[in-house]
C-alpha cells in the first residue's frame, strides 16, 4: 500500500485539531468525524432549551475528474449557436447616399436594377435620373414587382399583367394571402401593395422621343426646346465620330430598358460635336430630366440626341456638318454632375447601343 494513503488522515486530524483550538481555546477540538448535534426545539409553553452552537467548519474540497463517455473522450458545453440564414420575404426601405446609382443599389441587394425602379414608380417613375440622396426607396425581397391593389381588381388579371401565375402571388409568405378561399380575391383590401414574384413590364422611356425633320412638333410636349416647322437639309454619312474628346463613362453605361444611352465624362463646358451631319429637329430646354437638349436628324433614319448641356450653340432647322460644335458639356435637369448623356436612334432598330456604331 503506498504511504500516501497512511500521512493523509494524520494530516488531516492536525488540521482539525489545530482549526478547533484556534476558534475556541477553552473547548477542545470537536473529533474531525463527529458534527455537533442539531438543536431541537421543546413544544409548549416552555422556552427553547439552549443548544451549544454549531460552529462552521470548513471541509476540503476534493473535485472529481470531468464524467466521460464510453469512448473517453470528456464532453464539453458548445458555448457558440449557429442559426442559420433565412431568406428576405419582406419589403426593407433604403435612404439613397450621396455616389449611389441605380445599379449600385441594385448590386446592394442582390437585384436587377429594373427591380429598383419597379418598387418604386410612385418615386422614380421608372427613370433612373430622378434618383437623389435622401430618398427612401422600397426594396424588394426578390426581383419582381410591386403592386398597389385596386377596387375591381381580379387575381387573374394582375397576373397576365405581370407575366406570371396567380399562384406565384397567391404562396408568397411576404404578401400573407389566404390560400384556403374559394375566392381570395375578396380577401385583398384595395390599396394593398402586393409582390409579385418575377413579374415584369415595360417601362416608360424618358428619353428624347423620335423627332424627325418632317414633324418636329411630335415633340412639343417634350419641353420649350421643340421645333415646329418642317425641315429641309444636311444629310448623314451612316458613320458616327464621338461627341466629345472623352472617351470614357462617368455613370450609366447603356443599357436597353433602363438607360439607352452613354453617359460620357466632360469637364463643364467641354465642347460638344454633332456625331454626324443632319438638321436640328430640337435644341432647348426639356421637361424630363435631361435639362438643355439637342436632337439631330440624320436623314438616313437615324437621329442622335445630347442631353444636360451647359450651352446651346444651334437653333431650330439649323444645318450641321458632321464634327461641327453644336453645345458644351454641362450638368442641367436631373444630373449628379457634369457629363454628356448620348443617344443613338434607328427607324429601324430603335435605341442602339453607341458603343456598337462610333468610330473607335
Amino acid at each position: 500500500m503506498s504511504p500516501r494513503k497512511f500521512l493523509l488522515p494524520g494530516i488531516l486530524s492536525i488540521f482539525f485539531l489545530l482549526q478547533g483550538c484556534l476558534q475556541n481555546p477553552e473547548t477542545p477540538a470537536a473529533s474531525p468525524t463527529q458534527l455537533p448535534p442539531a438543536a431541537t426545539l421543546t413544544t409548549g409553553g416552555a422556552s427553547p432549551t439552549p443548544q451549544p452552537a454549531v460552529e462552521n467548519i470548513s471541509l476540503p474540497i476534493f473535485q472529481s475528474a470531468p464524467e466521460e463517455d464510453e469512448a473517453g473522450i470528456p464532453r464539453y458545453a458548445q458555448l457558440k449557436t449557429i442559426i442559420p440564414n433565412r431568406p428576405r420575404v419582406e419589403v426593407i426601405t433604403y435612404i439613397v447616399q450621396p455616389g449611389d446609382n441605380l445599379f449600385s443599389i441594385a448590386d446592394k441587394f442582390g437585384l436587377r436594377p429594373e427591380t429598383v425602379l419597379w418598387g418604386n414608380y410612385d418615386v422614380l417613375q421608372d427613370n433612373p435620373q430622378f434618383l437623389r440622396p435622401g430618398q427612401e426607396l422600397n426594396i424588394l425581397p426578390v426581383d419582381g414587382t410591386y403592386y398597389r391593389w385596386n377596387e375591381g381588381d381580379s387575381l387573374q388579371k394582375v397576373a397576365d399583367f405581370f407575366r406570371v401565375s396567380p399562384d406565384s402571388i397567391l404562396e408568397y409568405p411576404g404578401n400573407r394571402l389566404n390560400l384556403y378561399e374559394e375566392e381570395p380575391n375578396t380577401q385583398i383590401a384595395a390599396g394593398t401593395w402586393l409582390i409579385v414574384p418575377g413579374g415584369r413590364r415595360e417601362l416608360r422611356d424618358w428619353g428624347p422621343p423620335a423627332i424627325s425633320r418632317t414633324n418636329p412638333a411630335a415633340a412639343a410636349y417634350y419641353g420649350s426646346g421643340y421645333c415646329g416647322q418642317i425641315y429641309e437639309g444636311a444629310i448623314g454619312t451612316n458613320t458616327f465620330v464621338w461627341p466629345t474628346v472623352v472617351r470614357s463613362l462617368s455613370g450609366y453605361d447603356y443599357n436597353p430598358s433602363i438607360h439607352p444611352g452613354l453617359d460620357i465624362t466632360g469637364a463643364e463646358g467641354n465642347a460638344v460635336y454633332a456625331t454626324d451631319s443632319g438638321v436640328v429637329v430640337f435644341s432647348g430646354w426639356s421637361e424630363y430630366g435631361y435639362g438643355y437638349l439637342i436632337v439631330i436628324d440624320h436623314g438616313t433614319g437615324w437621329q442622335s440626341a445630347y442631353a444636360h448641356l451647359s450651352g446651346i450653340g444651334v437653333t431650330c432647322g439649323q444645318s450641321v456638318a458632321q464634327g461641327t460644335v453644336i453645345g458644351a458639356v454641362g450638368s442641367t435637369g436631373n444630373s449628379t454632375g457634369a457629363h454628356l448623356h448620348f443617344e443613338l436612334r434607328s427607324e429601324l432598330y430603335g435605341k442602339v447601343n453607341p458603343w456598337d456604331y462610333l468610330i473607335p
